[in-house]
């Protein structure tokens, strides 16, 4: 497929831009295979022309036309939640305009997509993807305990697909265990490593739900590898994202969860989350209420509660919360899973990190826990994150799961101001990346894919994350806060009716 085929229209003069609290800018629209261009004339003709857009076209989450007479208007509406309205001289110049946007924001080809034809001076292709490496965190928990191993049984992607090639794993359990321990969890994602809590030698493990069914199997090698990470008398608990009537549910199907006979040692907990669609209407919801200008302030508060998108916070940071108190108060490990184990699992390890390690709330090591716990970790972007709030083609697998992350993160910025070495600027860019980028971090669905798809320029690479980004988001100076503050004013916070 030729780019060139797409564009019906290439270039338009004395086109009328307008974005809600800017001024109305005429001038050159351009379309080329990735992006769309207005540049206007500051003065005379020997004026230079001054370029009022520069817009991605994968950030086009919906395209409306509306014709008035022998001319047009194209609403954009952009993954990154901005409106820009485009006033076009002739209506088939109108028609065309839009038809060519649709056309070349739906390419699906990830090759086709714009990092792969990003080159920016001065950067290599290889920097970035290489700043937070698996080894360098498993040295980090080596330098504490022998417990642990780094296994490279996933070398070739083929025990479990969604999966990066190493990952962490208790010592005494070998490659061949873990291989039909995989067997009995759904994906293959059979429990490794999240977190070591240095403080008392803790940990968080994570997988997907395992396949007992309704004749509730059994597999030795998964009871061996959760039974190597307790001593004698330790008990260790199961949070489980779903309700109790979903997991009976689930058992019918081939899923299931870990029951008690097999796994004596192990106490589960639920902690229902929300997940699919229900959380990406929730996110339309909010957008429609916060684009909302008419409506009184008693009304405008209703639609922000129905929406319910501030209740999935809460949950989160509540589930986060219990999955930190486990380890930091009551001293016992945690397993976390879901279904898939690539969603609400990966929500709760990466929230209850930022909460009970200080690390973790620095820039660079923010940085590691993404790399880590979202996109080494096979959170599907590509499928999750196809499609922003406004667009009118309904995809079943999207859900702004990692959206709701970063909200959750910036509410424990603003609750704790001093606590996080990074303002909202990285997490708003993180956002805009998430949906449409120039860069590959997000692009694909797990480490298999960015292996077999080709090398982009990774996030890491460039100067997206400004030294702007280093400053507390209240202007003051960060501060390491204590866990045990931390965890303290979360209770006060998440018992609050």
């Amino acid at each position: 497929m030729e780019f060139s085929e797409l564009i019906k229209t290439a270039t338009v003069e004395n086109v009328l831009l307008s974005c809600a609290g800017l001024p109305v800018v005429k001038g050159t629209l351009c379309i080329t295979s990735h992006h769309l261009l207005l540049s206007s004339c500051t003065g005379g003709d020997s004026q230079p022309s001054t370029v009022e857009l520069w817009l991605l076209i994968r950030n086009v989450d919906a395209v409306e036309k509306r014709p008035a007479g022998s001319s047009g208007t194209i609403t954009l509406r952009c993954k990154d939640l901005k409106v820009l309205q485009l006033e076009i001289p002739g209506m088939e110049e109108c028609l065309n305009i839009a038809s060519s946007i649709e056309a070349l924001s739906s390419v699906d080809s990830v090759m086709m997509m714009y990092p792969f034809f990003y080159r920016p001076q001065s950067l290599k292709l290889e920097e970035g993807w290489h700043l937070f490496p698996l080894e360098q965190y498993f040295q980090q928990i080596a330098s504490q305990t022998s417990r642990w191993r780094l296994s490279n049984v996933n070398r070739d992607f083929t025990i479990c697909p969604t999966y990066p090639p190493a990952v962490i794993v208790p010592a005494a359990v070998d490659d061949d265990a873990l291989r039909k321990a995989a067997r009995f969890r759904q994906g293959g994602r059979f429990p490794v490593l999240s977190y070591y809590h240095p403080k008392n030698g803790t940990v968080m493990l994570r997988s997907s739900q395992p396949l007992t069914g309704p004749n509730r199997k059994r597999c030795h090698e998964d009871e061996l590898l959760l039974g190597m990470v307790l001593d004698e008398g330790e008990q260790g608990f199961i949070i489980d994202t779903r309700s109790a009537q979903a997991v009976k549910q689930a058992r019918m199907t081939g899923g299931g969860t870990e029951p008690k006979s097999s796994y004596p040692q192990w106490k589960r907990l639920h902690r229902p989350l929300e997940r699919g669609r229900p959380l990406q209407e929730s996110f339309i919801k909010l957008v429609e209420a916060c684009n909302d200008t008419l409506t009184n302030m008693d009304r405008w508060l209703s639609r922000l509660e129905s929406c319910r998108w501030l209740s999935h916070v809460k949950a989160a940071l509540s589930t986060a919360y219990l999955a930190a108190q486990c380890m930091d108060r009551e001293e016992a490990s945690v397993l976390v899973h879901g279904v898939e184990g690539t969603d609400t699992t990966l929500l709760v390890t990466a929230l209850a990190q930022v909460i009970l390690d200080s690390s973790c709330r620095t820039l660079t090591g923010f940085q590691g826990l993404l790399e880590r716990e979202w996109i080494q970790a096979g959170h599907p972007f590509r499928l999750r994150c196809a499609r922003s709030a406004s667009s009118h083609a309904r995809l079943k697998q999207e859900a702004p799961l990692f959206l709701l992350f970063l909200d959750c993160v910036w509410q424990l910025s603003h609750q704790f101001p001093f606590s996080l070495e990074f303002s909202e600027r990285l997490l708003l860019t993180l956002f805009d990346n998430a949906y449409a980028s120039a860069y590959g971090i997000f692009l694909c669905n797990n480490e298999k894919e960015r292996q077999v798809g080709g090398t982009a320029l990774s996030l890491g690479s460039n100067g997206t994350v400004t030294p702007e980004a280093k400053q507390s988001s209240h202007g003051q100076s960060w501060g390491h806060t204590r866990t045990h503050n931390l965890l303290q004013g979360l209770k006060c916070i998440l018992t609050l009716p």
